[in-house]
C-alpha cells in the first residue's frame, strides 16, 4: 500500500550522500531526481523513501514519534547498515540487538537531519 515515505531535509545534497549510501544495502538507486526531491528504491518495487526541502519552503524539522523501519533478512544485514548510516553523518538511537521477546531485531539511528530510522528483521525468537 506505501508507495514512499518522504523525509524533510534542509541539505539535499548531504541527505543525498547519506541515502545513496544507505540504498546500496537494498539494491536499489535513485527512482526519482528533482530540483528539490530526490527518492531511493525501484520502480513497481517495495516501498521507497525519499528525502525532499518541503514545499512550504520552510525548515524541514524531525516529526516527534516519526519513524521509517527498514526491513532486511539477517542480524548481519541490520548491523551493516546501522554502521553504513553512522559512516554518512547518521547518529545512533539504539545499537542492534534483539528487542522483546518475539524474534524481533532492530538498530536504530539518525540520518544527518534528525529523521529517525531503524533497520529491523525477524529471527527465531529464543
Amino acid at each position: 500500500m506505501i508507495g514512499y515515505v518522504t523525509l524533510g531535509t534542509n541539505d539535499l545534497p548531504r541527505a543525498a550522500q547519506f541515502y545513496d549510501a544507505i540504498a546500496k544495502h537494498f539494491g536499489v538507486g535513485r527512482m526519482m531526481e528533482f530540483e528539490t526531491f530526490i527518492a531511493w528504491g525501484e520502480m513497481g518495487g517495495a516501498a521507497g523513501v525519499a528525502a525532499t526541502k518541503p514545499f512550504d519552503e520552510q525548515p524541514a524539522s524531525v516529526g516527534n514519534g516519526t519513524m521509517v523501519a527498514l526491513q532486511v533478512e539477517t542480524p548481519e544485514a541490520v548491523q551493516q547498515i546501522y554502521d553504513t548510516a553512522l559512516a554518512h553523518g547518521g547518529s545512533d538511537e539504539g545499537a542492534p540487538g534483539p528487542r522483546g521477546d518475539e524474534g524481533f531485531y532492530a538498530g536504530y539511528f539518525r540520518d544527518p537531519d534528525g529523521n529517525k530510522l531503524n533497520a529491523f528483521c525477524m529471527v527465531a525468537p529464543k
